[in-house]
């Protein structure tokens, strides 16, 4: 099996303009792009197939450019349904900025085939409207344009004349990097096709008809449901620690459906197909163990946060079934529970209260069976006392006491003062 036959079994091939001719270049060393937006200060998980792509390539003997679209990122690619949000030129900057280094976290920096960062600003910024229109306007048919399924989707609803040209800019790109560093593909999500074949076009058009780019898409990860992948609970699950942390990064990744597993390892697992072979058959063996879960969340928690992050992320996993929170920092045990009720409590009460006031009992009555039953555990201990009290000396950190009721509903009770 080769490189290309690996990436269509992994479901990372959809669309390519010259498949047969890709594969046969790849036999030599290949310089090749993927664009990434400054929509905000961090790349999410949604762009993660993408930057493995490339890491993939690179491991091929490949060179990769990640282009942070600086310019294009002043405009905004074509959404399906509505016209983006423009930003301010500072706010594109100091997002690029950071995309950028966030970037070289993942792909190798030495070496031969050392990854190259580029912006697109750079060279757009300094093409005038008169040069736009004369030497790329004039290659590109506006019944071409319109039949892209990006603009297509959008003459009903509207579209401006910004967000039409995008394609444009994104084919100077790929012309920029082809006559600066040889750059002979671009990769790309299924949505992007348009823009890469614009970019094709563009090329052959003034380079000439025997110059061979090539451009390929990987279809979008979407879960089972059809549903957008890459956030939990209304949440981007972010690539930056400060956004999103290793514990709830984990847990993301530990809670995929057996459906969507399967895809996930295939797509984004840099283990062979051979040990995802396996995992895949765990599946369908030993389903509860939840063994593939657990060796994807695995390796993407350590290739995101590192082996520190990763074994703060199974320390606190860890935590949830022994109750032995004394283990963890306040800043982990915010972390652990940050998705669990909270309450906060100004003045030290007795338990009974405390459980009424934080809804864990809907009244005094069911509070006082619930401790008499034993069904209540203060920070990780079981309490029959009826006179228990609550109190700040008693909490982690005289911050936070820890509430469960049951086996698994936890509750925090967070000291405050007035």
């Amino acid at each position: 099996m080769d490189f290309i036959e690996e990436l269509q079994w992994r479901g990372l091939i959809k669309d390519a303009t010259d498949l047969e001719g890709l594969k046969e270049r790849l036999k030599q060393p290949i310089t090749l792009y993927c664009g990434f937006d400054p929509t905000a200060d961090s790349l999410h998980i949604g762009s993660l197939q993408q930057i493995l792509l490339l890491k993939r390539y690179q491991m091929q003997g490949h060179t990769p450019i990640a282009l942070c679209g600086g310019a294009t990122g002043m405009i905004g690619d074509p959404r399906p349904t509505t016209e983006r949000k423009l930003q301010t030129l500072e706010e594109i900057e100091a997002n690029t900025r950071s995309i950028e280094y966030q970037l070289g976290l993942f792909l190798d920096k030495t070496g031969p085939n050392a990854f190259i960062a580029v912006n697109n600003y750079d060279w757009l910024s300094k093409i005038s409207i008169l040069d736009f229109l004369r030497d790329f306007g004039k290659h590109f048919n506006i019944n071409y344009m319109i039949n892209k399924d990006i603009v297509s989707s959008r003459l009903q609803t509207g579209i401006s004349f910004t967000e039409f040209t995008y394609t444009i800019l994104q084919a100077a790109d790929f012309q920029h990097l082809y006559r600066n560093f040889n750059c002979q593909l671009q990769i790309g999500g299924s949505d992007q096709w348009g823009n890469l074949t614009s970019g094709v076009e563009l090329i052959r058009k003034t380079e000439g008809e025997c110059t061979k780019v090539y451009g390929v898409t990987s279809a979008l990860i979407t879960k089972s449901d059809g549903s957008k992948f890459g956030k939990s609970e209304g949440k981007n699950i972010w690539l930056d620690p400060e956004k999103t942390d290793a514990y709830s990064f984990y847990q993301f990744w530990l809670n995929v459906t057996d459906d969507d597993v399967v895809s996930l390892l295939k797509r984004l697992s840099l283990k062979s197909i051979e040990k995802i072979s396996e995992l895949i058959t765990s599946i369908q063996t030993d389903a509860h163990l939840r063994i593939a879960q657990k060796a994807l969340a695995g390796e993407l928690t350590e290739l995101v946060h590192g082996q520190d992050g990763l074994a703060q992320a199974l320390r606190i996993t860890e935590v949830f079934f022994s109750g032995e929170w004394k283990s963890l920092s306040i800043d982990e045990l915010r972390s652990a529970l940050s998705e669990v009720p909270h309450t906060e409590l100004c003045a030290d009460a007795l338990l009974i209260d405390v459980l009424v006031q934080a809804k864990i009992a809907s009244s005094k009555r069911e509070a006082r069976e619930l401790i008499q039953n034993g069904s209540i555990h203060i920070n990780g201990d079981k309490t029959t006392d009826l006179a228990y009290v609550v109190s700040s000396e008693q909490a982690f950190g005289k911050q936070l006491t820890v509430v469960r009721k049951g086996k698994k509903n936890y509750f925090v009770v967070e000291h405050v003062s007035q």
